[in-house]
């Protein structure tokens, strides 16, 4: 039987250090509450996902979160970059016996339970799935095998991520689908009207 794994990574929830591009239109508390709700919508559109999953933390593990132990395996990023912190996280579930993994973030609002059960599913017939962002960057990218050079000499969060991602599969001439576009919550230009009450 397969074994499907996915990584969620998160930051901690403190002032001043999530959203912070938005927080410079909206305020750190504002910013906070905001990321709040995003954490909230990662883990309403995960927790029924009949696959492994693991919450990475970005600055150390809360026993005492929404996320429940019973149903999250929790862990701590690792790298001194996103690059290497996604390719030491990927490394450690193939490393635990998972034949597809697939990265998520916090920040995509758009995303739903459908689109992640469907990039599973791409799985079984390709090498990489890939969900691409407005922005430039990828809410979701998903993999059968660990590939560190996806995760090296990349400019994080700009807008080379995805055209240089994309570019490298080919290279490669690997399989692999793309999902829908969708939006990340960067800013208060990308807040969906669903948050908006939070700032008002």
């Amino acid at each position: 039987m397969t074994k499907n794994a996915l990584i969620i990574f998160i930051k901690n929830p403190i002032e001043g250090q999530v959203k912070t591009r938005l927080a410079k239109s909206i305020g750190n508390t504002a910013a906070v509450a905001v990321y709040k709700q995003l954490l909230q919508h990662t883990f309403t559109i995960t927790q029924h996902l009949m696959v492994d999953k693991f919450v990475f933390y970005g600055d150390f593990i809360n026993g005492e979160d929404l996320w429940p132990c019973n149903i999250y395996q929790k862990q701590l990023q690792h790298g001194t970059d996103l690059g290497e912190r996604m390719k030491n996280a990927f490394e450690l579930v193939f490393n635990l016996g998972y034949d597809k993994a697939i990265i998520i973030g916090s920040d995509c609002y758009e995303l739903t339970t459908q689109i992640l059960e469907e990039a599973f599913d791409e799985l079984l017939i390709n090498d990489a799935v890939i969900g691409p962002c407005n922005d430039g960057g990828y809410y979701l990218f998903g993999m059968k095998q660990l590939l560190p050079e996806f995760f090296e000499n990349i400019n994080w969060s700009t807008e080379e991520v995805l055209p240089k991602t994309v570019k490298m599969l080919k290279d490669l001439q690997l399989q692999f689908e793309m999902l829908p576009m969708l939006n990340d919550v960067d800013d208060e230009a990308t807040l969906p009207e669903a948050l908006k009450s939070i700032i008002n």
